[in-house]
């Protein structure tokens, strides 16, 4: 018995349909499509269709000359299991239940295909092939006498890059674009890396049909992209407990206490040849820098974002392709400082230390005085803290009094600290407001 290949269309045809597909079963292997919404089944070898509970039916074909517009007349085939289905549209009626099918000899539809493909203009924006492809068209009648076709398509498949956020890094990632049978221009998007690129029939390979799959080489991709990433200078372990608030204890993070300093990455794919860094603060620019990479430290208290301008090589006559890709939201807190007024070095593992909590400061100094007027403490790290000891023994319980310095990021260059440092300094329990300078005294407590 001769091979063939037959595509099997089930729909719904008014109300005679009963069981639908199921009270047809395929022999054979085969691959389920849908058209229009209807259910499709593709044969990859000898097709045989039975009845799906093996018992006899009578099996119609549409449109031949036992048909009417709006009924069948005559059967084909009566009182028997299976059929062998040529060209055609067909009912099977099986007691109350009829379904309709429409099939065809696949091989008598198949596309013809080019060599090779031809005419393929890379640009910035999309990769165009020329297609000389012809896919004939299936079609079939229901017993209503109204005309489908099959929706077939080609595909054209080939390897672009896709930013990997776990490897940090381009890709490569099969890309398939569907090819409309009657358009014979394709438009890919913009491919980013040397690529073949490939017509194929999907139906045919999904049934393990051999046909020419003609294809070309894209070997200069001029089309260019980045993908923008950051690593922020860490401060301290994360998890520890800090004095400092909003520090940048996470390499991610791009908002928090200065200084932010930052390590920006374009990660462009392999058609970049030049680029430009540019900083703004709000709609300023503040800084400019022709490099793939570029660092910059952070300290002002404000918004900002970074933006890399990327750009191929100028090709021929043609103006080189240029892309951009930024980090926003980067946001620098102004300046805090705020003293306790109690600390309890009993080594319990809470507030053992006479500490400040600060927010980006560019300077610092804190100077802890007893009673009687004695220097005990002194340091200029805000993140340092006095442990209630005086030459390696505890002190006294009772009230010190400190003086602190500080000037945040956010300080005018050129502010000054007001008055004297000192003891009676230290009993006036002040405070000034200029913006950015800090400059507090007054009394701790120390318990035990």
């Amino acid at each position: 018995m001769t091979k063939k290949l037959f595509i099997l269309l089930t729909i719904a045809w008014g109300s005679v349909m009963g069981s639908h597909a199921s009270l047809v079963k395929c022999v054979g292997s085969a691959t389920q499509l849908l058209n229009q919404g209807d259910t499709v089944f593709v044969f990859a070898r000898e097709t045989c269709l039975q009845t799906a509970n093996g018992q006899a039916a009578d099996w119609y074909q549409v449109g031949n000359a036992n048909t009417t517009n709006n009924g069948i007349t005559t059967p084909i085939a009566t009182n028997i299991a299976e059929i062998f289905p040529d060209n055609g549209s067909y009912l099977c009626v099986q007691g109350a239940d009829t379904a309709f099918f429409a099939a065809f000899l696949y091989t008598d539809y198949l596309p013809t295909l080019p060599d090779t493909l031809s005419q393929v203009l890379a640009t910035c924006d999309g990769t165009t092939i020329q297609l000389d492809a012809t896919v004939p068209e299936m079609t079939y009648l229901t017993p209503n006498g109204a005309t489908r076709t099959v929706e077939r398509h080609l595909q054209v498949e080939y390897t672009n890059l896709a930013w990997s956020d776990s490897e940090q890094a381009w890709l490569d990632s099969l890309a398939i674009a569907e090819v409309s049978i009657s358009s014979h221009t394709l438009t890919l998007p913009a491919i980013y890396c040397a690529t073949d690129i490939t017509l194929t029939d999907p139906l045919a390979a999904e049934l393990n049909i051999t046909l020419p799959n003609p294809s070309t080489y894209l070997a200069e991709p001029v089309a260019v992209t980045g993908h923008a990433t950051s690593t922020t200078t860490t401060r301290g372990i994360a998890g520890e407990r800090s004095n400092e608030v909003e520090r940048p204890s996470d390499a991610s993070t791009i908002t928090g206490s200065a200084p932010l300093d930052i390590l920006f990455k374009s990660n462009p794919t392999p058609a970049a040849q030049f680029y430009e860094w540019r900083i703004y603060k709000g709609t300023q620019r503040i800084v400019s820098r022709t490099d793939d990479n570029t660092r910059y430290t952070f300290t002002e208290p404000g918004n900002y974002r970074a933006v890399c301008i990327i750009m191929g090589e100028r090709i021929g006559d043609n103006e080189p392709c240029v892309d951009s890709v930024e980090i926003s939201d980067i946001a620098v807190s102004q300046s805090l400082l705020k003293v306790p007024n109690v600390f309890t070095p009993n080594g319990d593992g809470q507030n053992d230390e006479f500490r400040v909590l600060y927010r980006s400061l560019r300077e610092f100094h804190i100077w802890v005085y007893n009673r009687w007027g004695k220097l005990v403490y002194e340091s200029d790290d805000p993140a340092a803290g006095w442990d209630g000891t005086v030459n390696g023994r505890p002190a006294a319980t009772g009230a010190y009094y400190f003086v602190v310095r500080a000037m945040g990021t956010d300080a005018d260059p050129n502010a000054q600290y007001k008055g004297k440092i000192g003891y009676k300094k230290a009993k006036e329990r002040s405070e000034e407001t200029i913006i950015g300078v800090h400059q507090m005294a007054g009394d701790i407590n120390l318990i035990r």
